[in-house]
């Protein structure tokens, strides 16, 4: 044996510091480009989330709103059937008043529930439509009759037939009328 052999000696090959520089100089660029490649991405899905949530948020808005007017119109149709269905039994009233009157009986009562009648159609802001003498709105009046009459403009109302209501913009009835027309 050698007296190579027998030492205790790890031999090291010793490599130059200026070719490590270049490699870790190198490496770093590399983990550095990496990054960037990796950080780009990142950004990308991150703008394409976004993108999704806004579309999810902007839906979710709008079921939000349809919902809500859904719900609204609901709530209208409901209470306008009901109040039409009231609206024929104050009809009737009216018109049991106008017999009693006609005939000369006492009708003090059913005055005190046509007030009360009146009362609560005023505190839900249930308001007749004024026609007589007014020019035919489609929107507000339904034609029945026709008379000839030319004193007076075409379309004028020459008479209520039944009486309209009308619910804040809402036409809940439409008055019965009868028009002139000039001939």
């Amino acid at each position: 044996m050698t007296e190579e052999e027998n030492s205790d000696e790890i031999p090291v090959n010793v490599v130059s510091n200026e070719n490590s520089d270049d490699n870790k100089l190198q490496s770093s660029e590399n983990d550095c480009d990496e990054i960037s490649k990796e950080l780009e991405s990142v950004k990308e899905k991150n703008s394409e989330y976004e993108e999704k949530l806004k579309h999810v948020l902007a839906d979710f808005q709008n079921l939000s709103k349809k919902t809500q007017s859904d719900i609204e119109n609901g709530v209208n149709a409901k209470v306008d059937d009901f109040i039409l269905d009231f609206l024929k039994i104050y009809d009737d009233f009216v018109r049991a008043k106008q017999v009693f009157t006609e005939s000369n009986v006492e009708a003090e009562g059913l005055d005190g529930i046509l007030k009360n009648m009146d009362s609560l159609l005023l505190k839900y802001q249930i308001k007749p439509i004024d026609a007589l003498g007014e020019i035919f709105d489609p929107n507000y009046h339904e034609a029945i009759s026709v008379i000839n009459d030319s004193d007076l403009d075409d379309g004028t109302i020459t008479k209520e037939i039944r009486k309209g209501y009308i619910s804040q913009t809402r036409v809940i009835r439409p008055t019965l009328v009868e028009i002139s027309k000039k001939g």
